[in-house]
C-alpha cells in the first residue's frame, strides 16, 4: 500500500511539473510573440527638391475683349469660335443706318453754320461802310465849322448859323461813333459764326466717330476663343462696352495663374523653375518658370492667396486656356545632403520610454542666432565678445534664450506645414528682445552680425527634430536639425548622425504594424492544455 501511495504521490508531482512547464512556455512564447519589433530605415545622402504645389487655369499671356462704343443691332457677324484674325480686319458690323443719319444732319449743320459766317462777314462790311460814310460827312462839317468861324469874324455870317453848324458837327461825330460801334458789334458776330462752325464741325467728327464705330475690327493678330454674340442681336452700350469677342493673342506662349497660399508665398521667387500637368494628357509634364508674383492678396473664405504666374511655350498648341493645371514650383534643391525618411521623424516610441541623453539645444534648429547646442553657444558667445554686453545684459539674455528654446522644442508636436511659419515668428520674437537689451551702438552691430547670419546659413536649417535609434535594446532620443523636404523625406544635420545610420521608423508587432509608436492591447487568448 505504501508502494503504491508513493507511486501516485510521483505521478501527480510529474503532472504538475509538465503542466508548470506548458504554461511558462506558453507564456514565454506569447511574451516573445508579442515582443516590440522596431522597423527601421537608414540615413541616406542624396538630392532633395523643395516645391510648393498649387492649382491654377491656363490662360493666354495676353487676351483682348473687344467690345462696343456704340449702341445698335449687329448687322453682320463675320468671325466664329478658333478663327485666326489679324490686326484691322473687320469682325463683326452694326447696322449703320442711324448713324448715317446723324452724320447727314451734322454736316447740314456744318453748313448753315458756314452760311451763317458768310451773312455776318456781309454785316461787318455794311457797317465798315457806315463808318467810313460817317466819317466823311464828319470831316466835312468840321471844315465848314472852320469857314463859318471865319466868316463870322469878318461880319460875314451871323452867330447863329455858326452854332448851327457846331451843333450839326457834335451829331456827326456821335454818328460816328455809333457805326465804329454797330462795325464792333458786326465783327463779334462774325466770331459767334465761326465758333459754331468749329461746334458743327467737331458734332460732325462725333457722328461720323460713331459711324466708323459700328464697324468692329480686330485690335490685336491673334485668334477668337470666345464669341458672345449673333447676328440680329441687338447690343447696348450704355453704362459700358459689352463683349462681343474675346481674342488671345498668342496660343504659343502661356501663362498658368495660380493661388498660392499666404503660407508658402515667401518662398516663391522669380525665374524659379515649375513644372505642371493637365487632367488631358495624363503622364504628360510641362515646364515653366516664374513670372510674376502678384503682391494683390485674395480673400476667400479667410483663405488668403496670393496669385503667382507661371510662364511656359506651348509651341505644340495642345494646352488650352480654361485647363486646371496642377503646378509644382521648385523652390529649393540641394545636393548631396543628408536625407531620412520622414516617417522616422514622426516616430515615437511607446511612452517615450528613453535613456537620458544630452539635447541638443532646441531654440537654435533654425537660421536665427542660436542654432543648435554648438552653434548656439557660439552665438551666444559672439553676442557677448562682439557686442561688449555688460553682466546685466548677460543676465537678461538668459531668459530670452531659455524661452527660445522653449518655444523651438514644442515645435515638434506642430503639424509641418505649419512649422515653418511658427519657426519664424519665433525667431523674430527672439530678435526683438535681444534688441531691446542693447544700446543703439550695440543694435548696429547685431544688425551686421544677423546679416552675416544670414548669408552664411545657406543650409536652410528651420526646426527641430528627434530621430530614435536602439541602444541595449531601448530606444534612443537623437536631436537635430530639419532642413529641405521634399514630402517623402527631409534633410537632417546633427553632430550624432551619419550616413547609413539605422534609425527606427515604425513598431511591429504579431498583431500590429505601425509607425506611430502605438501597439495594439489586443491578445490571443491562452491555448487550452486540457
Amino acid at each position: 500500500m505504501a508502494f503504491k501511495s508513493g507511486k501516485r504521490v510521483r505521478i501527480f508531482l510529474a503532472i504538475t511539473i509538465l503542466f508548470l512547464l506548458g504554461v511558462s512556455s506558453w507564456y514565454v512564447l506569447a511574451n516573445k510573440k508579442d515582443a516590440l519589433q522596431f522597423k527601421t530605415t537608414k540615413i541616406e545622402k542624396g538630392t532633395l527638391t523643395a516645391s510648393v504645389s498649387a492649382s491654377g487655369a491656363i490662360n493666354p499671356v495676353t487676351s483682348v475683349t473687344v467690345g462696343s462704343q456704340v449702341s445698335g443691332q449687329l448687322k453682320e457677324v463675320l468671325v466664329d469660335f478658333n478663327s485666326e484674325v489679324k490686326a484691322g480686319q473687320i469682325i463683326a458690323r452694326i447696322d449703320p443706318e442711324q448713324f448715317e443719319y446723324r452724320v447727314r444732319q451734322a454736316q447740314a449743320d456744318l453748313d448753315a453754320a458756314r452760311a451763317n459766317v458768310l451773312v455776318q462777314l456781309s454785316q461787318v462790311a455794311t457797317q465798315r461802310a457806315n463808318v467810313s460814310r460817317a466819317e466823311t460827312t464828319l470831316a466835312q462839317s468840321q471844315k465848314d465849322l472852320q469857314r463859318n468861324e471865319e466868316l463870322v469874324q469878318k461880319n460875314f455870317l451871323s452867330p447863329a448859323e455858326l452854332e448851327r453848324t457846331r451843333s450839326t458837327t457834335k451829331n456827326q461825330q456821335e454818328d460816328v461813333k455809333t457805326a465804329r460801334a454797330q462795325l464792333e458789334v458786326a465783327n463779334a458776330q462774325v466770331k459767334n459764326a465761326e465758333a459754331i462752325v468749329k461746334q458743327r464741325e467737331a458734332a460732325l467728327a462725333v457722328a461720323q466717330a460713331d459711324l466708323a464705330k459700328t464697324v468692329i475690327k480686330s485690335p490685336v493678330d491673334g485668334i477668337v476663343i470666345k464669341r458672345s454674340v449673333d447676328a440680329g442681336q441687338t447690343v447696348a452700350a450704355s453704362l459700358q462696352a459689352p463683349e462681343l469677342f474675346i481674342i488671345a493673342k498668342n496660343l504659343r506662349d502661356m501663362q498658368v495663374d495660380t493661388s498660392v497660399d499666404e503660407s508658402d508665398i515667401s518662398r516663391i521667387s522669380l525665374n524659379q523653375k515649375a513644372s505642371f500637368t493637365v487632367d488631358s494628357l495624363p503622364g504628360r509634364s510641362f515646364e515653366g518658370v516664374v513670372k510674376q508674383v502678384r503682391k494683390a492678396a485674395q480673400n476667400v473664405s479667410n483663405v488668403v492667396t496670393y496669385n503667382v504666374v507661371i510662364g511656359f511655350s506651348n509651341a505644340d498648341q495642345v494646352l488650352l486656356p480654361g485647363m486646371t493645371a496642377n503646378v509644382r514650383i521648385i523652390t529649393e534643391q540641394k545636393s548631396n545632403v543628408l536625407k531620412v525618411a520622414n516617417a522616422a521623424l514622426r516616430f515615437k516610441p511607446p511612452g517615450e520610454m528613453t535613456t537620458p541623453v544630452a539635447t541638443i539645444s532646441a531654440a537654435a534648429s533654425s537660421s536665427a542666432p542660436g542654432s543648435g547646442s554648438s552653434a548656439g553657444r557660439e552665438m551666444r558667445e559672439r553676442l557677448e565678445r562682439e557686442l561688449g554686453l555688460t553682466a546685466d545684459q548677460k543676465q537678461k539674455l538668459d531668459p530670452v534664450f531659455n524661452a527660445m528654446r522653449e518655444k523651438m522644442s514644442a515645435l515638434r508636436e506642430q503639424p509641418e506645414d505649419s512649422r515653418r511659419a511658427l519657426a519664424a515668428a519665433a525667431r523674430a520674437e527672439m530678435r526683438g528682445k535681444i534688441e531691446d537689451i542693447l544700446n543703439p551702438e550695440q543694435k548696429a552691430k547685431y544688425a551686421a552680425l544677423l546679416a552675416e547670419q544670414r548669408g552664411r546659413s545657406s543650409s536652410g536649417f528651420f526646426a527641430p527634430g528627434r530621430l530614435w535609434i536602439l541602444e541595449n535594446g531601448q530606444p534612443k532620443a537623437l536631436e537635430v536639425r530639419t532642413g529641405v523636404s521634399d514630402g517623402s523625406s527631409t534633410e537632417v544635420a546633427g553632430e550624432t548622425i551619419k550616413e547609413d545610420m539605422e534609425v527606427l521608423s515604425g513598431i511591429q508587432t504579431a498583431s500590429s504594424d505601425t509607425n506611430t509608436g502605438g501597439s495594439s492591447q489586443k491578445r490571443s487568448s491562452p491555448p487550452r492544455l486540457f
